[in-house]
């Protein structure tokens, strides 16, 4: 199957799951506080729905599931999902239902605590859940890992890194005091945010001063990477017909050089390749494009002595070499946790909270230029589902995108649960409701700041996708 379509069902299947147990938390409290509920619909439905059990067809292929007090549909806009609550003001925008009488089983005829935690039930419920599946996962799986102080090769640092008195080889022990427990993303949080680093250097630990001025966005972007974990530019395997295999490298040979630069590391190899990319993207001629396919190879055969052989070769039309590299795992033995039922729900807990906590530090780089840059809508949010189907890799993301739209919602933002809850939590200090006119106009305000940040996300995609 192709890898664009099992990232795309992955994405939808992941979302409805997410969609549809968000608006099952403002369900669940509409339906406990006898607030009816008109319509609950998978994605939005303007002008036309794929499925509702209001279709004529439904009603007579399945007369007893009728239900007179709420459509339940499948919209055909996958940017989201709602539920229509009887006297709300919401993204219908629905005005002429509220100029009629209150009834008793609408929204707005219910006390304020019974308002607010029919608001906050989408978000309870995606909080919640996140952390079932961060538990369940650990029960599953367990927790597999390489401690960092293990990676006794060190990492691979760049020049504005050795600036901050990094120095490749160093092994990263810990941050401000506190023991680093393996290599992943976070790391580049922490380090961008401590005063300290603590790192062992050729057998003595060394503490280096960190400026209070680091961006961890930069780090991110950088090209060499400000560290990456140092791993040897061994050849795990090749790919059957292509340059490389062609050239005659071979499972166990050493890239040397590319071009005539030396290449020690795949994070060398990575560089280098990428400037080639970064060449092309910047727009060139059929002839340059061709030229930039051609390249000189210099590689360390397995069992040679130290001989190296060059070879000059074409990469592929979408500019590979066919090598398959050696990770970390083909060096360092990983330290595998496994959990009960019981221990494994603290365990989940934490960790979510743990990956909740770095996604709102990450957000401050959301409001720069290049943070702007980097939101993306559900191209990007696909691209980060695997190319082959894993269910362990399904569910943290699923959890991460659950925190995500947890988070999200609750921001105070009009058209938002945050924004409603922010005027009922109001309306509960002030001990009186903001008038109906307010509340439209903060409703139309708060949906043009989603539909501009949704544009914004789209151009993103769109210009990615384009270069």
């Amino acid at each position: 199957m192709d890898a664009t379509l099992i990232k795309a069902l992955q994405l939808v299947l992941s979302l409805s799951i997410l969609v549809v147990l968000h608006e099952g938390g403002h369900f669940f409290f509409s339906k406990l506080f006898r607030v009816r509920v008109e319509k609950f619909f998978l994605f939005f439905d303007p002008y036309f729905h794929l499925f509702s059990t209001k279709d004529k067809w439904f009603t007579r292929l399945f007369p007893k599931c009728k239900d007179n007090e709420t459509e339940y549909g499948v919209g055909w806009l996958p940017f989201g999902g709602y539920v229509k609550i009887s006297g709300m003001i919401d993204e219908s925008m629905d005005t002429e239902q509220m100029k009629k009488p209150v009834q008793p089983w609408e929204f707005r005829a219910k006390p304020a605590w019974q308002r607010l935690l029919i608001m906050v039930g989408g978000v309870l419920v995606n909080f919640l859940l996140a952390l079932f599946i961060y538990t369940m996962i650990l029960f599953c799986w367990g927790e597999q890992y390489v401690p960092a102080k293990d990676m006794t090769m060190g990492f691979q640092f760049n020049e504005q890194a050795e600036k901050l008195g990094f120095r490749d080889g160093d092994v990263l022990l810990a941050v401000d005091g506190k023991e680093l427990k393996q290599w992943d993303g976070s790391v580049y949080r922490s380090v961008s945010e401590a005063a300290e680093v603590t790192v062992l250097r050729q057998g003595r630990e060394v503490v280096l001063a960190m400026p209070e001025d680091m961006n961890m966005l930069e780090m991110l972007k950088a090209n060499p990477p400000f560290m990456v974990p140092w791993v040897p530019s061994v050849v795990d395997s090749v790919l059957p017909a292509t340059p490389a295999w062609e050239a005659g490298v071979r499972s166990g040979d050493r890239i040397v050089a590319l071009d005539g630069k030396a290449v020690a590391t795949w994070a060398d190899f990575d560089v280098i390749m990428q400037e080639r990319l970064g060449r092309l993207a910047e727009g060139c001629s059929p002839a340059d494009s061709m030229a930039l396919r051609s390249l000189t190879v210099a590689y360390a055969p397995a069992n040679a002595d130290g001989r190296v052989d060059t070879v000059s070769l074409m990469l592929t039309p979408d500019y590979k070499l066919g090598v398959v590299k050696r990770s970390l795992l083909d060096y360092y033995e990983p330290v595998k946790v496994d959990y009960g039922f019981w221990a494994s729900i603290p365990a989940g807990v934490s960790h979510g909270i743990d990956v909740l906590s770095g996604y709102v530090s990450d957000l401050q780089y959301v409001f720069t230029a290049d943070g702007a840059k980097s939101v993306g809508s559900f191209i990007t949010i696909g691209s980060i589902f695997p190319a082959t189907w894993d269910w362990l890799t399904f569910w943290e993301t699923t959890a991460f995108l659950s925190l995500m739209l947890a988070f999200m919602n609750i921001l105070p933002i009009p058209a938002l649960d945050g924004g409603h809850v922010l005027f009922l939590i109001a309306e509960i200090i002030l001990r009186r409701p903001p008038s109906e006119k307010f509340m439209e106009r903060a409703q139309v305000v708060g949906m043009t700041l989603i539909f501009g940040l949704m544009l914004l996300a789209c151009y993103n995609d769109i210009v990615r996708f384009l270069l």
